[in-house]
């Protein structure tokens, strides 16, 4: 009897192979950030003859990150151009190091016939890339950028005048990579919750006498915003247990906006607050607001009324600004007015305001910077200014009072 046998074997089977890693990438892109700036060269005749090296500048200008001035020289950069030529410039005019960017320079065709002179590196392949400035005051331009022959008998100057235009494309770099979640982030409403504490007056622990006005706050709140404040309520001088404090010097519309800049970090409806859209009303609080910020060192605050007070300047207000920056250290706003009153279509209508006897009155050593300044830009300017020296009329004295408008 035949049988068969069957041999029966087990099939290998090849281990599971795992999942491969996931793929990750990230992108590197490298673009500019380009800005523009016009700078009008007024009076081009009367820069002549100022000097080879010498310029005059623009004012800076913010692209990328860094500020930017554009400088023009009359006679040249080089003495062996021997003053033949005009040079123009941009340089950089804040910090940094191999600031790289790309430039462009254009002196506009004046007639209107579009035939402007355009140096631009946009849209150009450079061999080397994108230039590098290395340092402050580094500059990009031409020393030879026009000859003087040539430009003032061109279409370029009119009615004495240049007109440049400049383009700086400054280069950034990032690196982008896959975001793992996209969750949105609430903005922050601190100042919210802290306005409405003060607005429902729970747990007021100090109140404040301001001008026959009550106003109640929070100790702890006023120390945290205000380093015045934590000295007066908690420093070694200070009397812990004082929950009624009497304000002077601080009328009680303004103080009432100084607690709520405290704790919602932001002015209140200034239109609201005042009854009117009057400019001369809103400078009139600013100032208020200003030396009551500066006398509590909110310094936010203050740099928010310069501001204001920056935008509001007029031959009525420049003169008491102007005393106000001076008396509480408000360089940039002192700087701002200081260049408002030297123009000599301001100047006479200025000496004819009441604000300018308060500022000989209480500042009349501030006449003496006008002066030095008016001398500055005559000698600079080549242009006759008046007589500069009428500003000390009579009126000046050195008491050095204050006298301010009051609100109401």
């Amino acid at each position: 009897m035949n049988s068969t046998a069957r041999v029966c074997g087990e099939v290998s089977k090849s281990p599971p192979t795992s999942p491969p890693p996931p793929l990750t990438a990230s992108t590197s892109v490298t673009e500019t950030v380009d800005g523009f700036h016009e700078f009008k060269i007024s009076g081009y005749s009367l820069t002549k003859g100022v000097g080879v090296g010498k310029y005059v500048a623009s004012d800076t200008f913010s692209v990328g990150g860094h500020s930017w001035a554009v400088y023009f020289y009359p006679d040249g950069k080089s003495p062996e151009d021997n003053s033949s030529y005009v040079s123009l410039f941009i340089a950089l005019a804040s910090e940094g190091a191999d600031v790289r960017a790309l430039f462009e320079l254009t002196l506009v065709d004046q007639s209107g016939n579009g035939k402007h002179k355009v140096h631009s590196h946009f849209g150009r392949a450079l061999e080397s890339g994108p230039y590098t400035l290395k340092c402050r005051g580094s500059m990009w331009g031409y020393k030879r950028f026009f000859r003087r022959t040539g430009l003032e008998t061109s279409d370029y100057l009119k009615d004495d005048s240049l007109l440049v235009r400049c383009r700086v494309g400054v280069v950034k770099s990032c690196t982008e990579g896959p975001r793992e979640c996209n969750i949105p982030v609430p903005v922050s409403d601190l100042g919210q919750q802290l306005g409405k504490l003060l607005q429902s007056g729970k747990g007021c622990d100090v109140t404040f006498d301001v001008d026959g006005e009550t106003f109640a706050a929070h100790k702890l709140v006023l120390a945290t915003r205000s380093p015045v404040f934590r000295a007066q309520l908690f420093g070694p001088l200070g009397d812990r247990n004082t929950d009624r404090i009497e304000i002077e010097d601080v009328e009680a519309p303004i103080f009432k906006v100084l607690l709520h800049f405290i704790y919602w970090d932001e002015l209140p409806d200034m239109q609201e607050l005042i009854g009117t859209d009057s400019k001369s009303a809103s400078t009139l609080v600013a100032q208020h607001l200003l030396a009551a910020a500066d006398r509590y060192a909110l310094e936010r605050l203050k740099a928010i009324c310069e501001s204001k007070l920056c935008e509001g300047i007029t031959i009525n207000t420049v003169a008491t600004t102007l005393a106000l920056a001076e008396q509480h250290h408000c360089f940039q706003l002192k700087s701002v007015c200081l260049k408002f009153v030297a123009m000599p279509e301001n100047l006479k209508a200025v000496m004819q305001t009441d604000g300018f006897d308060y500022l000989k009155r209480s500042c009349p050593f501030l006449l003496t910077e006008l002066l030095k300044y008016l001398a500055r830009l005559r000698e600079h300017s080549g242009t006759a200014i008046g007589h500069p020296k009428d500003i000390l009329a009579d009126g000046c004295d050195a008491n050095g009072r204050r006298v301010k408008q009051r609100l109401h």
